[in-house]
């Protein structure tokens, strides 16, 4: 057994058993991101069974605010998987996560595929794929014992974060407005707790989308049209507790929301 199906078995194994990831033991433990990219694509033909089919992906550490939380000063990818993806309204388990979290994100839905032949891409590039734009709810789940003490490539070993998404009512492409105006408001339990615009994503949330289409097809992989894309988190995450509602408020885009029982 090699070290990626090694480290790759028991981040799956801690996924399904909802049990806190400690640091992986030091023969196995990521030496870098580039190799945590492979044990997450061996966590993902782990956990397919439970999870469903890839359906697209997030992108974390966009925003200035996220890269000064987390320490890390570049855009992390995960993935979007069928079982996760909920229309607005949805209601949820708290205790189906060991720390659930939410941001407020502009997603992307792709009319047509990026493929690695095409890179390098840009802003302008994929703009041109994307077929229309949801506002989102990204759910994060901090499964971590001790996420400073993880590493980055750990980090991304485990899809950073990523516990699946809710999505609003699609914009098409055509009717949206400049995403640098959208202003979003986090709010939960009917009090704003947060807020940012479309700007703080890289300068536009079209950057991250080009980052990611990149890195994939460094990697030989391509995005593909119909999947969804979340392209980072407008505010700083937002840790919940059990019964409560939240609403993302996406001027331009409309709201999304979720409650977590």
């Amino acid at each position: 057994m090699d070290k990626i199906r090694a480290a790759a078995q028991i981040i799956a194994a801690a996924r399904r058993n909802r049990t806190p990831l400690g640091p992986l033991p030091a023969d196995i433990a990521p030496g870098d991101e580039a190799e945590g990219y492979r044990i997450q694509r061996a966590v993902h033909d782990l956990l397919l069974p439970q999870v469903g089919a890839l359906v697209g992906y997030k992108i974390g550490c966009t925003s200035a605010v996220m890269q000064q939380y987390l320490g890390i000063p570049h855009p992390c990818g995960g993935g979007v998987f069928a079982s996760g993806v909920h229309d607005s309204g949805v209601a949820l388990r708290h205790g189906d996560f060991v720390r659930v979290g939410v941001e407020c994100e502009i997603a992307v839905r792709l009319g047509q595929d990026l493929s690695p032949s095409q890179a390098p891409f840009t802003a302008e590039t994929v703009a041109k794929a994307v077929e229309a734009y949801h506002p989102s709810i990204e759910i994060v789940d901090e499964r971590y014992v001790d996420w400073q003490t993880i590493g980055a490539p750990t980090l991304v070993a485990d899809d950073f974060y990523a516990a699946g998404c809710v999505l609003g009512k699609p914009v098409a492409r055509s009717a949206a407005p400049d995403l640098l105006d959208v202003a979003g408001r986090a709010i939960v339990n009917g009090s704003e707790v947060s807020r940012g615009t479309g700007a703080d994503v890289l300068g536009h949330p079209h950057n991250p989308l080009a980052w990611l289409a990149n890195h994939l097809a460094d990697e030989g992989e391509g995005l593909r049209g119909g999947q969804i894309v979340l392209t980072g988190s407008l505010v700083k995450t937002i840790w919940l507790n059990a019964g409560d509602r939240v609403t993302m408020d996406l001027s331009g885009l409309g709201t999304v929301e979720a409650a977590f029982s």
